[in-house]
């Protein structure tokens, strides 16, 4: 004989709407979560952990002053661009210290 399996019961509209709401507010107001935790031996401190979690939308954030995912290459394709010119003119700046004479021949013939 086979028994059903208990599967949770389904919540209700309310609260999916409730849970709607509630995440709309968050991101649009802003929520910090801060915290420390310290490890002391014998009134030594040992090791001393801050941790600051903030949840918001994009807009929010910066409103607050924070917006360090347009500076970096890993999430921003700008960024990224940027830093491939910048290593691009180190490298052309290096090459025409190490060779003057071709890069000089290289940019005539280019004229």
């Amino acid at each position: 004989m086979t028994t059903p399996s208990r599967l949770p019961e389904p919540y209700g509209h309310s609260s999916g709407a409730n849970l709607a709401d509630i995440l709309e507010r968050v991101l649009d107001k802003g929520i910090v979560i801060a915290g420390d935790i310290r490890i002391n031996l014998l009134d030594i401190e040992l090791l001393t952990i801050k941790l600051r979690l903030i949840v918001a939308s994009v807009d929010k954030a910066k409103e607050m002053g924070i917006d360090w995912w347009e500076d970096d290459p890993a999430l921003s394709s700008g960024a990224r661009r940027k830093e491939l010119a910048r290593e691009n003119a180190e490298l052309r700046e290096r090459l025409a210290q190490l060779e003057p004479d071709r890069t000089r021949t290289r940019e005539e013939e280019a004229s």
